[in-house]
């Protein structure tokens, strides 16, 4: 049975060529993808996954805010029910060049599980995602 997952691009950010290639990707991989586009809101991603049920919930931004617009949505999910989905982002998520480790640091205090910065590996995503998905339906 194939996953459902919803990704999109957060916030004010209509940067959409990365989107396409997450979407392909995932496609590809054998996920049946939901892509909601550009600029979605929080309440759009977990209304997209309650609606699929998705088993994760893949955030991306480029244009530096992804801090702001991300901040909450764990919260926001375990109101709505969705305590165990798996909330991936990843692009160029803060202003400034900050390393990838604080940044890091910074959105798993969020609720994030996975971080990636715009020049991640999607197959090691891919690899992530599949242990990351294997172990939420293991229990551990």
């Amino acid at each position: 049975m194939k996953e459902n997952i919803v990704l999109g691009v957060i916030g004010y950010d209509c940067h959409s060529v990365g989107n396409k290639i997450l979407e392909h990707v995932f496609t590809e991989k054998g996920y049946h993808v939901h892509n909601l586009g550009v600029m979605v809101s929080q309440e759009e991603f977990i209304d997209a996954a309650i609606e699929t049920g998705s088993s994760a919930i893949m955030v991306s931004s480029l244009y530096g805010h992804g801090e702001i617009d991300c901040a909450g949505l764990r919260e926001k999910c375990v109101e709505k029910g969705l305590d165990d989905i798996l909330l991936y982002v990843g692009g160029n998520l803060v202003v400034g060049k900050t390393p990838l480790a604080q940044v890091e640091e910074k959105f798993i205090n969020m609720g994030y599980d996975r971080v990636f910065g715009p020049d991640a590996d999607l197959d090691k995503v891919h690899e992530q995602l599949q242990q990351d998905l294997a172990a939420r339906k293991s229990g551990s």
